[in-house]
């Protein structure tokens, strides 16, 4: 295929910006990038993608998300509203994780990667749970994944608040389903569509016992993916466990390390950041959701300058980065009450050149996250028109201040269309909408059952 006429944002080394210009896409892999009109006169019998002067982007990359939440959505937690995050947990995460079954994870799945593919989404990290519909739930959501067309990186998470033997399943789940992964056709292929981390709930729902049992469990090349310190609380449970604080008990344990990937990480500590920079360890930052849950905001910027790389998720917010990227610019500055926190090109280490790191990790074979020769072909095309002059310089200011998910007009992963013209290609929008309004009446029954008997 070739994609003509487009303004190339290359998101490399240079930040290039390259008006009127072709990408010749072979196997999935862009094999050539140049001038529209040269690339046209040579390759004449190639199927064209005429994007008329639209942006061209990488496709985003979702360094941390929950599919399975998609039915939280409009959903009333019964009494007063919970004033703390522990009460969140308890009252809406917890029962509605048990209110699942496979159907609803299914749903789930495929209401998110509709979402993805319309906000350009081409590869997400998803962090699952649903203990009543447990073995199996990643094979379901890997067969919607297929269907989608985008990648993703799937883990189950392990815990222990529905008892030992949920866990023990829950850790089998994992290792299964990270085996599996490997036995796939495209694996380690520019095509690859599934890869696996080794979900982890957090330090406050693990006993030793069952980290250890993770970590004696996990793959080799498979990292841990686990929420660290969101709140306050889940450095004061392991304090009152161990004596250590998360991330010291973390690496006791073996799980941190260069695979791994820590969500959150609002309330760790100066040793707890050396520990994640010595390990190698990733941190993923979330502004929307630390804003809904009013848990405070990460010392991100200090954890770059400690040599920690730093990604940006969703949380299972909708998959829109741009804007994710715009309340990461805003959270900052509103916290330190200092305009000159996390610039644009901070803000874009995160989103653009983190990211695409995290990701690629996970699909080596890909090349993610550039426009350039030899990388994947995981494209976005964007109605994005500018009223004043866009340069490398100011690129991250015009994208925060000026770019935003309705003007995507098109995604492309691997070099297959997935919406075009904003028509989606290989999943029906109306029937998953349809499906999941007449399945949430009974997932919302089963929470507030589950809820009840708490």
């Amino acid at each position: 295929m070739l994609i003509t006429h487009a303004i190339l944002a290359t998101w490399d080394d240079r930040r290039r910006i390259l008006p009127d210009h072709a990408l010749l896409i072979r196997d999935g892999v862009i094999a050539e990038i140049g001038p529209s009109d040269a690339l046209e006169a040579r390759c004449p019998a190639e199927e064209r993608l005429d994007a008329r002067g639209r942006w061209a982007f990488p496709g985003q990359i979702v360094a941390h998300t929950h599919f399975y939440g998609a039915f939280a959505r409009g959903m009333a937690i019964p009494g007063p509203a919970p004033k703390v995050f522990p009460e969140i947990l308890r009252r809406l995460w917890w029962p509605l994780d048990q209110a699942l079954d496979e159907e609803a994870v299914r749903l789930s799945a495929e209401v998110m990667l509709v979402d993805a593919i319309r906000n350009g989404a081409t590869t997400l990290f998803d962090h699952h749970a649903s203990p009543n519909a447990l073995a199996g739930s990643l094979d379901v959501i890997a067969e919607a994944v297929r269907r989608a067309g985008v990648r993703a990186v799937l883990a189950y998470e392990v815990t222990d608040r529905y008892g030992k033997a949920s866990a023990r399943e829950s850790i089998a789940e994992n290792v299964r389903f990270a085996q599996a992964v490997k036995q796939e056709s495209d694996y380690n292929t520019p095509a690859q569509r599934l890869a696996a981390t080794f979900g982890l709930h957090a330090s406050l729902s693990l006993d030793d016992d069952t980290l250890d049992a993770a970590r004696e469990a996990c793959p080799p090349g498979v990292g841990f993916h686990i929420h660290v310190a969101e709140h306050e609380s889940d450095e004061d449970d392991s304090l009152a466990r161990t004596g250590l604080r998360a991330v010291d008990r973390l690496a006791k344990h073996g799980i941190l390390g260069e695979r791994t990937i820590v969500a959150h990480a609002v309330h760790v500590d100066a040793r707890e950041m050396a520990l994640l920079a010595e390990s190698g360890t990733w941190v993923t930052h979330q502004p929307r959701s630390n804003m809904n849950n009013a848990v405070g905001t990460a010392r991100v910027e200090e954890m770059l300058r400690m040599g920690i790389r730093v990604g940006l998720g969703t949380d299972g917010f909708p998959s829109a980065m741009w804007e994710e990227a715009r309340f990461a610019y805003f959270v900052h500055k509103l916290a330190h009450r200092d305009p000159r926190r996390m610039d644009g090109n901070t803000v874009m280490r995160l989103l653009v050149e983190n990211n695409r790191a995290l990701a690629n990790l996970y699909f080596p074979a890909a090349r993610l996250g550039v426009l350039e020769p030899g990388a994947a072909a995981d494209i976005i095309l964007a109605d994005f028109h500018p009223h004043t002059p866009v340069t490398p310089d100011n690129l991250p200011w015009h994208l925060i201040f000026g770019a935003y998910e309705r003007m995507i007009t098109t995604t492309i992963v691997a070099g297959e269309v997935l919406m075009r013209d904003r028509q989606l290609l290989t999943l029906d929008e109306a029937r998953i909408a349809a499906e999941a309004r007449a399945k949430a009446p009974q997932v919302w029954e089963a929470y507030r059952r589950v809820l009840g008997a708490a």
